[in-house]
């Protein structure tokens, strides 16, 4: 497995304009899980000429080449992350949208059960919790 965008990309034969490294390399440092406004955002901050329409074209074509999975979280904004990172579950404020991942081996655990009882074998899930924070 590489270990970033930019490498996978690089490696499946993509021609990587300065654009879409640019973008790459702000997939690979994000830190949450931004949608396309959000990327384009903080590449005019670098490059001021980069426009919105070839964020969202080199989104969908990291999408296709299976080195980004979509995420849709409630809020209407579809919104990415790196499809080769370690597996785990979202929970979702749903006060302030924030994502929250993480895993948990008795979920996990329970899946895999439930699929068995039911005779299938697991082959994969999304598990996406939504809440609000308890009060104090």
């Amino acid at each position: 497995m590489s270990d970033t965008v930019l490498s996978r990309c690089q490696a499946l034969g993509l021609r990587m304009t300065k654009q879409r490294c640019l973008i790459a390399e702000l997939l690979d440092a994000a830190k949450d899980h931004p949608d396309v406004e959000a990327l384009h955002a903080q590449a005019q901050a670098r490059d001021a000429k980069l426009s919105l329409a070839t964020v969202y074209r080199t989104v969908k074509l990291f999408e296709e080449a299976g080195i980004l999975d979509r995420r849709q979280f409630g809020d209407g904004r579809a919104r990415y992350e790196d499809a080769e990172r370690a597996h785990h579950d979202h929970l979702i404020d749903t006060a302030t949208g924030e994502v929250i991942e993480f895993c948990d081996p008795e979920i996990e655990e329970l899946q895999e059960r439930i699929a068995r009882r039911l005779g299938y074998r697991l082959l994969g899930h999304r598990l996406e919790l939504y809440g609000q924070r308890l009060k104090n």
